[in-house]
């Protein structure tokens, strides 16, 4: 369940945290370098182009001090699931106990049926309360017609329409290479500012909270045991920077949750991390023993088992990973099935 709102660990971070989500080839590396300025993030321009690795970098930016995390494309439609679990894993150890925004990245083209699956599947995966936290920003601006703004081209598109809806009528639009600095309403400069615009004051009426949920808050949980167990550990003489233990402790963390979700799939972790639970229901009904699992998952670092408590549970007696897997993939597609013909 996504508790959001007044996070008080979030009010004391001096960062921003924000995710940016969205499919391969959206522009999700090329659009955090211009909001930073600088080419902190790598952007793979070979014919599988794309960011295979979840990459964080914390900048300064007029006065604000940002957190960007660049994320796979873990809405897309192709990419192998398991690819992508160690990722998500990462992400939700890099933004703990929660992001202050998710940027949705959608390119300006026409929509194909390709498209729509991608929309169907970012609404199918963020909660209600995840989109009170986030911003549809459409990158190669340059493809807007001449005299067609942003509204123009979303009104065109019922998905469109609704998914911006859904974000509060959030929305921006940017090209991260085309746009001459000269003119106001095709300008990176001037894009950028307003797209900060839009997300100070989505982060105000959020009252300055986070979007988090008990995955994230147990995992957050574990990064600070592991920065204080560091700080122990340290020789006088060979202090850290703040910031590389916390670096240090979230590899840690990662790790170590990395060892422990062998059985539960990439829709159950995204699930845990967006708050869509589809499975949590189905799953009390079918196994008496999903609940202690679920709440055990809450309560520790397996936090990202919310849709996952019956792979947890059908992968505890494999010997092998590769067993551990399977068992649990089986199970799990179970539920879901079941979960449809409910």
């Amino acid at each position: 369940m996504a508790l959001g709102g007044d996070c008080e660990k979030c009010i004391l971070s001096e960062s921003r945290r924000i995710v940016i989500l969205g499919k391969t080839g959206a522009g999700k590396s090329s659009l955090a370098n211009t909001i930073s300025g600088q080419r902190l993030f790598k952007v793979n321009h070979t014919p599988k182009s794309g960011t295979s690795e979840c990459q964080a970098e914390t900048i300064y930016v007029k006065g604000r001090r940002l957190t960007l995390i660049d994320t796979p494309g873990f809405f897309d439609t192709i990419t192998p699931e398991e690819s992508l679990k160690p990722e998500i894993v990462r992400c939700i150890t890099e933004c703990a106990p929660g992001p202050h925004a998710f940027l949705i990245l959608l390119k300006v083209e026409k929509f194909s049926e390709h498209e729509r699956a991608v929309i169907d599947k970012i609404k199918g995966y963020l909660s209600e309360e995840a989109f009170r936290y986030a911003t549809v920003v459409f990158t190669h601006g340059d493809q807007l017609q001449e005299g067609h703004t942003i509204e123009d081209f979303i009104h065109e598109d019922e998905n469109l329409r609704d998914l911006v809806q859904k974000c509060g009528g959030r929305c921006a639009v940017i090209d991260n290479k085309y746009w001459d600095k000269k003119d106001e309403d095709r300008s990176n400069e001037v894009q950028v500012e307003k797209l900060l615009k839009v997300t100070d004051k989505m982060i105000k009426d959020n009252k300055n909270g986070c979007y988090t949920n008990e995955t994230l808050l147990a995992v957050e949980e574990k990064i600070q045991q592991e920065i204080k167990i560091i700080k122990q550990d340290q020789q006088s003489g060979s202090v850290m920077s703040v910031q590389k233990i916390e670096t240090k402790a979230k590899r840690s963390v990662w790790k170590k949750l990395l060892t422990k979700l062998i059985g539960i799939t990439v829709g159950a972790l995204l699930g845990a991390f967006f708050g869509a639970a589809i499975m949590v229901g189905v799953a009390f009904r079918r196994n008496s023993q999903a609940p202690s699992v679920i709440t055990l998952a809450a309560s520790a670092a397996v936090g990202a088992v919310i849709g996952g408590g019956v792979g947890y549970v059908a992968a505890s007696g494999a010997e092998t990973p590769k067993e551990a897997a399977k068992k649990a993939a089986k199970a799990v597609k179970a539920v879901y099935e079941e979960s449809v013909l409910a």
